[in-house]
Protein backbone atom coordinates (compact mmCIF):
# COMPACT_ATOMS: atom_id res chain seq x y z
CA UNK A 1 0.00 0.00 0.00
CA UNK A 2 0.99 3.62 -0.43
CA UNK A 3 1.28 5.96 2.58
CA UNK A 4 -1.66 8.08 1.36
CA UNK A 5 -3.92 5.00 1.34
CA UNK A 6 -2.80 3.95 4.81
CA UNK A 7 -3.33 7.47 6.20
CA UNK A 8 -6.91 7.44 4.88
CA UNK A 9 -7.66 3.98 6.26
CA UNK A 10 -5.96 4.54 9.66
CA UNK A 11 -6.29 8.24 10.56
CA UNK A 12 -4.44 9.52 13.63
CA UNK A 13 -2.95 6.17 14.65
CA UNK A 14 0.41 4.60 15.39
CA UNK A 15 1.17 1.68 13.06
CA UNK A 16 3.85 -0.96 12.79
CA UNK A 17 4.66 -1.33 9.10
CA UNK A 18 6.58 -3.76 6.91
CA UNK A 19 8.70 -1.88 4.35
CA UNK A 20 8.29 -3.46 0.91
CA UNK A 21 9.90 -0.82 -1.30
CA UNK A 22 11.92 2.32 -0.48
CA UNK A 23 14.46 4.70 -1.91
CA UNK A 24 17.23 6.80 -0.39
CA UNK A 25 17.75 10.51 -0.86
CA UNK A 26 20.41 12.29 1.15
CA UNK A 27 20.28 11.04 4.73
CA UNK A 28 16.70 9.72 4.49
CA UNK A 29 15.08 6.47 3.40
CA UNK A 30 11.64 7.23 1.95
CA UNK A 31 9.12 4.39 2.16
CA UNK A 32 7.27 3.86 -1.14
CA UNK A 33 5.31 0.64 -0.51
CA UNK A 34 4.37 -0.95 2.81
CA UNK A 35 1.99 -3.33 4.58
CA UNK A 36 0.36 -2.75 7.95
CA UNK A 37 1.55 -5.31 10.50
CA UNK A 38 -0.27 -3.94 13.56
CA UNK A 39 -2.35 -1.01 14.75
CA UNK A 40 -0.76 0.30 17.95
CA UNK A 41 -3.03 1.52 20.73
CA UNK A 42 -0.78 3.72 22.90
CA UNK A 43 2.31 5.93 22.71
CA UNK A 44 4.10 3.64 25.17
CA UNK A 45 3.36 0.58 23.05
CA UNK A 46 4.60 2.46 19.96
CA UNK A 47 7.88 3.24 21.73
CA UNK A 48 8.35 -0.38 22.80
CA UNK A 49 7.62 -1.65 19.29
CA UNK A 50 9.93 0.91 17.69
CA UNK A 51 12.86 -0.20 19.86
CA UNK A 52 12.22 -3.83 18.91
CA UNK A 53 11.61 -3.44 15.17
CA UNK A 54 13.16 -6.01 12.89
CA UNK A 55 14.93 -5.08 9.68
CA UNK A 56 12.49 -3.65 7.13
CA UNK A 57 9.98 -2.63 9.80
CA UNK A 58 9.08 0.83 11.06
CA UNK A 59 6.69 2.37 13.57
CA UNK A 60 5.11 5.59 12.34
CA UNK A 61 2.14 7.84 13.13
CA UNK A 62 -0.34 8.60 10.36
CA UNK A 63 -0.44 12.30 11.28
CA UNK A 64 2.83 12.59 9.30
CA UNK A 65 2.32 13.52 5.65
CA UNK A 66 5.54 11.84 4.48
CA UNK A 67 6.97 8.57 5.75
CA UNK A 68 10.75 8.23 6.02
CA UNK A 69 13.52 7.00 8.25
CA UNK A 70 16.76 8.83 9.05
CA UNK A 71 19.85 7.02 7.81
CA UNK A 72 22.61 7.05 10.36
CA UNK A 73 26.11 5.80 9.69
CA UNK A 74 27.61 4.24 12.77
CA UNK A 75 31.33 3.62 12.81
CA UNK A 76 32.92 1.46 15.43
CA UNK A 77 36.45 2.01 16.55
CA UNK A 78 38.34 -0.98 17.88
CA UNK A 79 41.60 -0.74 19.76
CA UNK A 80 43.45 -3.72 21.08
Amino acid sequence: MKWSEIRQKYPTQWLKLKILKSHESGDKEYIDEMDVIKVIETDDEATDMLVNCAENEIVFHTSNEVIFSEIRNIFFSYRS
